[in-house]
């Protein structure tokens, strides 16, 4: 099922002329205690008026997505909720439809559906998985897309691929959301991972990192999305139908200088270059609100419409209320 046959998502039309900010919540395992630790600071995100909180997908070392998920659906009412990224074959495209219209309807309609590749060699090799060529993977992922949406459609749906089948498969009940929940593609690549986009998905997600994208600066987000337009022109589809958002690395922020010098040593003892080297180069990010503000108006000057920031350390909650109390409204002004 391509976007041809998939409408905008409302969850796009209602963001598509607005500058929002969510939050990425990554508890890791030597963290003592890091679901309640997530829910508190998606429960923070929320009270403060953040448009999202969303979780990464690595079962072989923190929490599993579903769960973390399920929680905070019960805890919250407003906060989008969802998936940065699943990735697809770490589980069945059923069981993960499955699970998506089931989050879907738990939250009330508020689950979002990430979706990547996989780039994890040794995350593959723990849940003693083949890891695929970069080819291989992204033809699995077209396969996935396919597999999900069929299985939320109103009627049987089977598909036999190359790497998934499904045999007269009917998730039931279906989503809430209509026709699905909004799927977001991440990555750059401009061959096959922005066509992809083009033809699949109802977002794009851009990241720092080298293996989601490698954008950093604003004239990569203009690259990236006028790459993307094009394929949207190539497949007939409309370009502003796609939401435009950008995941930055492990934000740290603080009000001032000697606060960023010192909060940036006590969490990053190495120091960020150090710690986010190859292909992490640029994912750590420590920023005055000053600066904070200036980066992200600069990156929606450059057509961003929605920022997921990352936290790595869920105790790190000074960098939610900065975020949501002094970066997004200013920087939302500054667009407008």
């Amino acid at each position: 099922m391509t976007a041809h046959d998939w409408p905008v998502s409302p969850w796009v039309a209602e963001r598509q002329n607005t500058i929002r900010f969510a939050v990425q919540i990554a508890p890791v395992r030597n963290q003592r205690d890091p679901l309640r630790k997530f829910l508190k600071a998606g429960r923070l995100a929320e009270s403060l008026g953040l448009d999202g909180v969303f979780i990464g997908d690595h079962p072989a070392r923190t929490l599993d997505f579903a769960v973390a998920l399920a929680a905070l659906a019960t805890q919250t009412r407003r906060v989008s909720i969802g998936t940065m990224v699943a990735c697809v074959h770490y589980r069945n495209p059923v069981v993960l439809a499955r699970v998506a219209a089931d989050l879907d309807r738990l939250s009330s309609g508020r689950f979002v559906l990430g979706i990547g590749c996989g780039w994890d060699e040794r995350e593959y090799r723990a849940l003693g998985l083949a890891f695929p060529l970069l080819r291989e993977r992204q033809a699995a992922l077209a396969e996935a897309i396919a597999v999900v949406r069929g299985a939320w459609s109103r009627a049987p749906f089977s598909f036999r691929g190359r790497f998934f089948q499904a045999d007269r498969v009917q998730v039931i009940p279906p989503p809430l959301q209509e026709p699905g929940p909004p799927l977001v593609l991440a990555g750059g690549g401009e061959k096959v991972t922005l066509r992809q986009v083009a033809l699949y998905a109802d977002a794009c997600n851009l990241g720092i990192a080298d293996f989601i994208g490698g954008v950093r600066t604003p004239a990569d987000v203009r690259r990236k999305l006028e790459v993307l337009r094009g394929h949207c022109d190539a497949v007939g589809r409309p370009f502003d139908s796609i939401l435009r958002s950008h995941h930055t690395g492990w934000l740290i922020l603080a009000p001032d200088e000697d606060a960023l010098r010192a909060k940036t040593a006590r969490l990053v003892p190495e120091g960020l270059e150090r710690r986010f080297s190859g292909p992490w180069r640029g994912f750590g990010v420590a920023l005055t609100v000053e600066q904070a503000v200036s980066y992200y108006r600069d990156l929606a000057d450059a057509g961003i419409t929605y920022f997921v920031a990352e936290l790595l350390d869920a105790d790190d909650l000074e960098t939610i209320e900065l975020l949501a109390r002094h970066v997004a409204p200013l920087a939302a002004l500054a667009k407008k």
